[in-house]
């Protein structure tokens, strides 16, 4: 019972925490790559599609079961 009566602050608490929290990651600065020297740009001419071929038989309802 001592949880639901002090429910306001259990809840207050967090959200100060996850504040908190989104105040001291937003400050960190993000590292950046550097820049190509060569772009590349995908176009329809250029762009190949992955092929996944999957060669292995399904299993038998007897097979799921022992699972």
């Amino acid at each position: 019972m001592n949880i639901a009566k002090n429910m306001e602050a259990i809840f207050v608490a967090i959200i100060a925490i996850a504040g908190a929290t989104t105040l001291a990651t937003a400050a960190v600065p993000k590292f950046h790559a550097a820049p190509a020297a060569a772009t590349l740009v995908a176009s329809a001419d250029n762009v190949t599609t992955h092929v996944v071929y999957v060669s292995a038989k399904r299993l038998s309802a007897a097979e799921k079961a022992a699972l």
